[in-house]
């Protein structure tokens, strides 16, 4: 007797509004400012200090470091999604 195998399912695509609304902002992110890994932290506190030029970025910061980045006045937000990007 032969079965009927399902499809595999997509999972790239999103699969309901809420993930469209999330792959939206990713892409709104990507788009619009620079990834920088790691080094987020200390990009982020340069250019509050004046070293680095102002800029849109996003990356990765380990736990301790955003509260510290918050604790020294430099707005930090998380991003509901993982980079889909690794820097060097």
């Amino acid at each position: 007797m032969a079965t009927a195998h399902a499809a595999a399912p997509d999972l790239q695509s999103p699969r309901n509004e809420r993930e469209k609304l999330v792959e939206k902002l990713r892409e709104h992110v990507e788009k619009n400012s620079d990834y920088v890994g790691m080094s987020f932290a200390a990009e982020a506190r340069a250019m509050h200090e004046g070293l680095k030029p102002e800029r849109a970025i996003h990356g990765e910061a380990k736990p301790e470091e955003a509260r510290q980045l918050l604790a020294e006045g430099i707005q930090v937000a998380p991003l509901p999604f993982l980079p889909r990007q690794k820097a060097n």
